[in-house]
């Protein structure tokens, strides 16, 4: 071995104080990216499966503080996202209409935004920008959320998530972001 021992310190006379979880620090424009990033090595995502319904999906995103799961299959990976506006927009109503179900039945997987609709960015890009790039980004993509990705060894996994509630929160002010209808069915919606 070639490591060196490290000196431990002498225990205090009063006991250790416990890290408080950190709490979202103030941002600026200029800020670097990942000041704003859910970075998912150090906070864990909340999640929610495909069957599983919207109510509970709701429920555990309530709790936690969050707007949006991941949506995972039986193996883990990502097949969607479900946002605070999924829910409480039409989607959940005009699904439960169109397929004569109770608004509880309808399930988590029925109004996602698969992963194949969604937009990434590299970590590699996000370790380069400002956190005025991100919003610039958002706006352009008329997004409130983009996923973060890195390739580790040949397979790209997700490593956060930029949320412009939550870059909005550490700016202390609002990120205008105007949400791009990207079907007819949302055309047709946004002009309803």
């Amino acid at each position: 071995m070639t490591g060196k021992a490290l000196q431990p310190i002498p225990f205090p006379h009063k006991p250790f104080l416990l890290q408080p979880p950190r709490a979202d620090q103030p941002a600026t424009l200029d800020a670097p990216a990942i000041e704003v990033l859910t970075d998912f090595s150090r906070t864990p995502p909340v999640v929610a499966t495909p069957e599983e319904s919207v109510v509970d999906a709701e429920q555990r995103m309530i709790r936690r503080g969050v707007r949006s799961v991941l949506v995972l299959n039986a193996e883990g990976r990502i097949v969607g996202i479900l946002t605070a506006a999924d829910i409480l927009g039409e989607k959940p109503l005009r699904f439960a209409q169109d397929n004569n179900l109770a608004p509880t039945e309808v399930r988590v997987g029925d109004i996602m935004t698969p992963i194949e609709k969604m937009d990434a960015l590299t970590f590699e890009q996000v370790s380069r920008a400002t956190v005025a790039d991100i919003v610039a980004t958002l706006q352009a993509l008329g997004r409130q959320h983009t996923l973060v990705v890195e390739n580790r060894d040949g397979e790209w996994v997700v490593r956060g998530i930029f949320s412009s509630t939550q870059i909005a929160r550490q700016l202390g002010t609002e990120v205008p972001i105007l949400v791009k209808a990207r079907t007819f069915a949302e055309i047709e919606a946004a002009l309803k």
